[in-house]
Parts: C-alpha cells; sequence; structure tokens
C-alpha cells in the first residue's frame, strides 16, 4: 500500500510518562481510517504528533512519501493536514463565513487601501456549503445558532479552503443526537467520495464499523493490530480493544 500519510516507530514520551512507545500507522489516499483504543492507548499524542502540536522523541512520519517535521499546527494546514478537534475551534459569535475565513481572509483593494473582501467570502462560503450539501438560510448566521452537525460542517468547510487532502476529525460524533450524527457520518462519506482522506479517531465502535475502510487499534502507547473493516462488527472491534489481541 502506497500511504498518503505513515508513522513509523514514533516515541513520545512526557516527564516520566511513555505515551507512545513505538507506534505505526499507514493511511491509504481516500480512504476513512479509524484511530481506537481505550483511554490512555495513545491516539490523542499521535493525533497531536501528525498535526503538529507535538513533535517526536523518536520515529519518522512521511506525507505523500516525504519525512516531514512540523514545528506547528499551521505547517501542518499548509502541507495539507487538517485537524478537527472535538470542540471544533469556531467562534460561536461569528457568522458562519467568518468562521470559514478564519485566519486565511480575502482581501482587496480600494484607492491603494486593503479592505475585507466580505462579497467574495460569503460566495465562496456559500459555494463549499452547497459542495457538501449543507443548507443554511444564510452565511451570516452566527455560528452558535447551528446544529451540532450544521456547526461540523463549518469546520468541514474550513478544513477544504485550506486545500486540505487530509482530515482529522478527533471524536466528530460526541455529544451529537441521533439525527446530527447520522448527518455527520455522512458528511463524512461524502469527503471520501470527494477524493479527501479521513482519519477519524472515536470509541464508538458502531460508528467505526459503519463508516471507516480500516482500522489502527492502539493499546499502551503502541500499535496493537491494524486490519481491515470489511465484514467486521462492533462487538468483533470492542473485543480485539478489550483483549489487546492482534487480528
Amino acid at each position: 500500500m502506497t500511504a498518503i500519510l505513515s508513522v513509523k516507530g514514533a516515541v513520545k514520551t512526557f516527564g516520566a510518562v511513555e505515551a507512545l512507545r513505538g507506534v505505526d500507522l499507514r493511511i491509504a489516499p481516500g480512504e476513512i481510517h479509524a484511530v481506537c483504543g481505550d483511554n490512555g492507548a495513545g491516539k490523542s499524542t499521535l493525533i497531536k504528533l501528525v498535526s503538529g502540536v507535538e513533535q517526536p522523541d523518536a520515529g519518522t512520519i512521511r506525507l505523500r512519501g516525504e519525512p516531514i517535521a512540523f514545528a506547528s499546527p499551521h505547517q501542518a494546514l499548509e502541507a495539507g493536514i487538517a485537524t478537527i478537534y472535538q470542540d471544533l475551534g469556531l467562534a460561536p459569535r461569528m457568522t458562519i463565513y467568518q468562521n470559514i475565513f478564519m485566519g486565511s481572509e480575502l482581501e482587496r483593494r480600494l484607492l491603494g487601501l486593503k479592505y475585507l473582501d466580505k462579497l467574495a467570502m460569503r460566495e465562496e462560503s456559500r459555494a463549499w456549503l452547497d459542495r457538501l450539501g449543507i443548507d443554511v438560510t444564510s452565511v451570516d448566521t452566527p455560528v452558535e445558532n447551528l446544529s451540532g452537525g450544521q456547526r461540523q460542517a463549518v469546520a468541514i468547510c474550513r478544513a477544504l479552503r485550506w486545500n486540505a487532502e487530509v482530515i482529522i476529525m478527533d471524536e466528530p460524533t460526541a455529544a451529537l443526537g441521533v439525527r446530527e450524527t447520522e448527518h455527520v457520518l455522512d458528511l463524512i462519506r461524502m469527503l471520501k467520495q470527494q477524493g479527501t482522506t479521513v482519519v477519524v479517531v472515536s470509541h464508538n465502535m458502531t460508528h467505526v464499523a459503519a463508516l471507516a475502510d480500516r482500522a489502527t487499534i492502539l493499546r499502551s502507547g503502541r500499535t496493537q493490530t491494524e486490519l481491515s473493516l470489511d465484514g467486521v462488527t462492533p462487538e468483533t472491534l470492542s473485543r480485539l480493544i478489550l483483549s489487546g489481541a492482534a487480528a
């Protein structure tokens, strides 16, 4: 398999705590890949390494086959890796279009002066939402007035606007109702259909089994197993996590 993103032998310690003790991860282009494991397995630390929040003490990370070393999340984003954390990182009182363009606002010049090009940002935001099939009354709607699923869509639009090839989603369905959860799962499937690689970190094995192509299970800071999820049930995944056995 030619990986778009891979991790080999990643080690990360925080003082006396060994958070990662030689983790391997391989993500194929265009797949939905789940990262699973109990609390303390190393999932969050692994994602922080890949997204540039932390740097590994040992091991290598490769993007499109080339070794990478991100000094910040912004570097990872510029390289094509966007991470959407559970809190989504949105500004609730700002509008949809302001959130989508946060940190990358469009500008225009008038009489030698720079102004925010609000019209262009509104039009482009609408286009991104349409691409995901999201229906909102106005892109001037404050994010705090949106449903959980709609907020997740705004975060995805912001990632896509940065031309992200790999989107990492941390517990994307946490605290959502049944209807909103299905909406978010459909959004993830749509991303795959459009060619985006998605990495989902989740405790919900029902969602993982229904959504992902493959999964990597971590245990005590190591890679326990990697497996195809074709025909694998949520119960089987849960047993693997609890038992510590290889697939």
